[in-house]
């Protein structure tokens, strides 16, 4: 049988005619229709020179275009890498310097800035536009529908994905065909996806939240999407009234509580919920229910992965807690030093086994044997635990761990107390070089505004929740967190901008 996922997105097409994607216009595209482009455009990678194995980069807006172009590049045989947008020319002279793309698709009007960086990685340059213009464009609309979708393993290469990158050199986590279909799979039976089902699809698509959880789940249960261009908080509420399932960040969710009109009225069609790519805030969590009467269901994955765990559909969704594993995934916790298993309850590494888990990370045979265990567990770099339920909770990346005086001190549990004081919209934990302690607890913190807060009111807010040894040596306040596209809090940017704090 052809492990290639797009052939088994095929195979299990059950009406050609049923709308695949709706786009903002009024749009509609089948799933006919969504095959056809796709062997459009895998004849048209195969006259650029695409070979099984062959990586398709690509850093190109959001557009129907792209999803066809990942499918295309499925349907070849290729590897797809897809680049965010906001990466600078500089930036994206390293990732296709080391995937060395035989391809790769830009955006008309960044060709003359990227062509430097395609001819060093001897890369074909061609470009895309949301306008459905370009060179790549032009070679898609003269290519034959018609195309044998070529046959891949489940161990063959389907994607590449570039980790974020906020410490080091970026790695290339390397995605199979059978990491993606097994883990579209485990999502739509967790979530119960149904052809029946209608989702907004505000996220980016160079990321694994919107490509390989939104898109593929999508299409493999066969259930259409509205495909929209960016969030638009309005617009989203607007569409409420005929979409079934909203899957964002948590940004997506304080954004939608500030719109009047969002109550239990205009979420009644809607089914599900779903949060993800960054910690939802409890707080966000607890007033979500109470202005709709649903509760947002929490997952958590990351790059090279998918997804590993969900809150369940049927049962509680516990604020602050990322569920349970998902059918055919393992999760344990386990000393970070000596790699023991820990008991429940414990703080630990979380580690990751399962068909998900990706094959390595490109180029880098070190980097991976450090990571990925012989005995198939992955070494995540967050910190967590399990509770008496099954429920993983996180409570930070290892990197965030904090040594003070020789205690080990878990920001997420100090961030929580800390959101919980009145006139807090959110703060973020930091270990700062310290002279005396090592490291300084140091709590930076965005208030509403609505209540007057200062640093002493924070601490005495603090003083008999936490031991003296958690309590922060400083507060400061901000207008805004550091985040990353996908929402993450940079808490690096922050230790950079406070290092010396304590040196003076």
């Amino acid at each position: 049988m052809n492990a290639n996922l797009f052939a088994l997105l095929a195979d299990g097409i059950a009406d050609p005619a049923s709308t695949a994607i709706e786009t903002v216009d009024g749009g509609r595209i089948s799933y006919g229709e969504l095959v056809a482009r796709t062997g459009r455009m895998a004849n048209a990678l195969a006259g650029l020179g695409v070979k099984p194995g062959d990586r398709v980069a690509a850093q190109v807006e959001k557009s129907v275009e792209a999803i066809v172009l990942y499918l295309g590049t499925a349907r070849a045989g290729g590897v797809f890498l897809p680049l965010n947008t906001g990466y600078t020319p500089t930036e994206i002279a390293y990732f296709v310097g080391d995937a060395t793309p035989a391809v790769f698709v830009c955006d008309p009007g960044r060709a003359a800035a990227l062509q430097p960086a395609a001819d060093t990685a001897g890369a074909t340059l061609v470009t895309l536009g949301t306008d459905g213009r370009g060179t790549l464009a032009d070679a898609v609309a003269g290519a034959p529908e018609g195309f044998e979708t070529v046959e891949r393993g489940a161990d063959d290469l389907a994607a590449l994905l570039y980790t974020s990158g906020t410490t080091g050199r970026s790695k290339g986590a390397m995605l199979s065909h059978g990491n993606l279909v097994s883990n579209t799979r485990a999502l739509i039976d967790t979530w119960r996806f149904t052809a029946e089902d209608v989702l907004i699809h505000a996220l980016p698509i160079f990321h694994t939240h919107g490509l390989f959880v939104a898109a593929n789940v999508t299409f493999f249960s066969g259930a259409s999407m509205i495909f929209l261009p960016k969030f638009d908080a309005g617009r989203i509420l607007g569409l409420m009234s005929r979409a079934t399932v909203l899957m964002g960040v948590p940004t997506f969710y304080v954004r939608l509580l500030e719109e009047p009109g969002l109550t239990p009225g205009a979420t009644a069609g809607m089914r599900l919920f779903i949060s993800g790519s960054a910690p939802l805030l409890a707080e966000t969590h607890r007033e979500w229910q109470e202005r709709t009467g649903q509760a947002i269901l929490e997952r958590y994955g990351m790059t090279e992965t998918n997804m590993n765990t969900s809150n369940p559909y049927d049962g509680e969704r516990v604020a602050g807690a990322v569920g349970m594993p998902l059918p055919g995934v393992e999760v344990i916790v386990t000393d970070p030093e000596t790699g023991r298993e820990l008991a429940q309850g414990e703080i630990g590494m979380i580690e990751v086994r399962g068909p998900n888990v990706f094959k390595g990370y490109w180029q880098m045979p070190e980097k991976t044997a450090a990571e990925l265990r012989g005995n198939g567990f992955f070494i995540t770099g967050d910190l967590g635990r399990i509770d008496e339920r099954g429920y993983v909770h996180i409570v930070g990346r290892g990197k965030d761990l904090i040594i003070t005086g020789g205690y080990n001190v878990y920001p997420k549990e100090i961030e929580s107390e800390i959101d919980a004081i009145p006139g807090v919209t959110e703060s973020a934990v930091i270990g700062v070089p310290h002279r005396d302690f090592g490291e300084g607890v140091t709590a930076v913190v965005v208030p509403t505004g609505k209540v007057a807060l200062d640093e002493a009111a924070v601490l005495k807010g603090l003083e008999e929740r936490l031991a003296k040894f958690k309590l922060p040596k400083r507060v400061l306040f901000v207008d805004e967190l550091p985040r990353n596209t996908m929402g993450k809090v940079q808490k690096n940017l922050l230790r950079d901008r406070y290092g010396d704090l304590y040196r003076t």
